[in-house]
C-alpha cells in the first residue's frame, strides 16, 4: 500500500513541477528606467466631457454563479444585476475568472469581460471587450518579464486591459509597477487602510500612465459591506457597449469609495446611495486643473509625483491647482466626513508634437540573447526533471 501511495505522490509532485516549468516560458525584456512625464502640454482625461453626457454609475468587477463546479458566487447574473439596480447602477460588468459569462438579454450594455489569472500569486487582469479567453498563464510567475508578456498578449485580445488589485497582489512591488506597461487601467482599492492608493502613484511617478478605476470585486451580493461600496462614474451620452468602451479608453470618469451606509439596513443604504455627492465639473483651463462638487467636502487634495501633496483645500465644494512646469502629473482626491472618497484621473504632462497622449510610449524591448538562453535553460531543467523521475521510479521498482 505504501508503495502505491509513494508512487502516486511522487508522480503528482513531478507533474506539478513540470507544469510550473512549462508555463514559465517567456520573452526576456529590457525595461526602460523610470521616465517622469514631461512636456509643455497637459493631458486632460476629461477633454471629451460635454453637455450631452451624464455621469453613469458603473462597476465592472462583478462575480456571479456560473455553470459547473467552480463558483465564487452563489447568485446567478440576473439576481446580482437586480441588486445593483436597487442601488442606482447604470452599468454592471460581469467578470468571472477565465470565462466570458453571457449577460441577461435585458441589459443594455453587454461588453464581454473576464478576469484572467489562475496563477498561484494572484496576478489578475481584467480583459474588457474580450475577443477570446486566453487559457495560458504562468502558474508561478517569478520574473517581471513574465508579467509583461502576459500584459502584452492580453492587450492584443481585447479593447481595454486593466491591472487588478495591485495593493493586495504581493508580486506587484513598487519596482515592478515602475516597469510594467501596456495596460490602460489600474484597479484602485476602496478599503480604508489603502485609500491613498500609492500603488497608482508608483506607476505614474515612473511615467507609466494609466487611469484609475474602482469596482466592488463582488463575490457576496447578500452581504451589505460587499456591494455598492466601490464604483466609478463615467461620462456617457448613452448606455451602450460603444459608449462604455469609448469612455474607458478616454479616461473621462472618476472613482468613488462609498461607505456601507445603514450598517446592514438595506433601505437606509439604498436611500443614501441615491443621494451621493457628485462631481459637477472637472477638467483643465490653461494649466490649472479644477473640480467642483454638488456638496462641500471635508478636504480636497491634489496629489503629485511620489505621492506628494501639491495642494489642499478644506470645507469647500471646489478646488483649483495651477500645475508648475516641474509637476509631472496631478490628480485630485476628495474626502467627506463619512469616509466617502472621490478620485479623479491624473492630468499628466506630455509633448503633443511627439505623441498624442502619455500612453504613446514603449518602455521595453525584447532581449533576444537572454530570451534564447532563458528558455533553453528551462528546457534543460524540464529534461533533467523527467530523467530524475524515470531514474527514481526505476530504482524503487528494483528495490521493491
Amino acid at each position: 500500500m505504501w508503495r502505491v501511495v509513494r508512487g502516486v505522490l511522487t508522480t503528482l509532485l513531478f507533474v506539478c513541477l513540470l507544469l510550473i516549468l512549462a508555463t514559465s516560458i517567456s520573452p526576456i525584456y529590457d525595461f526602460a528606467p523610470p521616465a517622469p512625464f514631461s512636456g509643455a502640454d497637459i493631458y486632460n482625461p476629461y477633454g471629451t466631457l460635454d453637455s450631452t453626457m451624464s455621469w453613469r454609475r458603473v462597476s465592472l468587477h462583478t462575480h456571479t454563479r456560473v455553470e459547473g463546479l467552480l463558483n465564487e458566487c452563489d447568485y446567478w447574473p440576473e439576481d446580482v444585476l437586480s441588486r445593483y439596480e436597487d442601488f442606482g447602477y447604470d452599468v454592471v460588468g460581469i467578470s468571472n475568472h477565465n470565462e466570458i459569462t453571457p449577460y441577461p438579454a435585458s441589459q443594455q450594455c453587454r461588453v464581454p469581460i473576464y478576469e484572467h489569472g489562475f496563477n498561484l500569486r494572484g496576478f489578475h487582469k481584467h480583459v474588457i471587450g474580450a475577443r477570446e479567453v486566453m487559457a495560458f498563464d504562468a502558474l508561478v510567475p517569478l520574473f517581471t518579464s513574465q508579467l509583461q508578456w502576459q500584459l502584452n498578449t492580453l492587450a492584443t485580445q481585447c479593447e481595454v486591459l486593466q491591472l487588478n488589485h495591485p495593493t493586495r497582489t504581493p508580486i506587484l512591488t513598487p519596482s515592478r509597477l515602475q516597469k510594467l506597461s501596456n495596460y490602460r487601467i489600474m484597479e484602485l482599492t476602496g478599503a480604508r487602510d489603502y485609500l491613498e492608493n500609492e500603488d497608482w502613484d508608483h506607476a505614474l511617478t515612473a511615467g507609466r500612465y494609466c487611469f484609475g478605476i474602482m469596482g466592488d470585486d463582488l463575490h457576496y451580493p447578500d452581504k451589505s459591506h460587499c456591494i455598492a461600496t466601490r464604483c466609478s462614474y463615467m461620462a456617457m451620452s448613452e448606455v451602450s457597449d460603444e459608449a462604455l468602451l469609448d469612455v474607458l479608453k478616454s479616461g473621462c470618469y472618476y472613482s468613488v469609495s462609498v461607505p456601507d451606509y445603514g450598517d446592514g439596513d438595506a433601505e437606509v443604504k439604498r436611500e443614501r446611495n441615491m443621494s451621493l455627492p457628485m462631481v459637477r465639473s472637472v477638467g483643465i483651463k490653461g494649466d490649472t486643473i479644477y473640480m467642483t462638487l454638488t456638496a462641500p467636502a471635508e478636504t480636497l487634495r491634489v496629489i503629485g509625483a511620489g505621492h506628494t501633496l501639491l495642494g489642499r483645500v478644506a470645507d469647500s465644494d471646489s478646488i483649483g491647482y495651477r500645475m508648475r512646469e516641474d509637476d509631472a502629473y496631478a490628480r485630485i482626491v476628495v474626502s467627506y466626513p463619512d469616509s466617502l472618497i472621490i478620485m479623479s484621473n491624473a492630468f499628466a504632462r506630455y509633448d503633443a508634437t511627439k505623441q498624442s497622449s502619455p500612453f504613446d510610449v514603449t518602455f521595453y524591448q525584447v532581449n533576444t540573447l537572454c530570451t534564447v538562453l532563458y528558455n533553453l535553460a528551462l528546457l534543460f531543467v524540464v529534461a533533467g526533471v523527467v530523467m530524475l523521475y524515470i531514474k527514481l521510479i526505476g530504482r524503487w521498482r528494483r528495490v521493491d
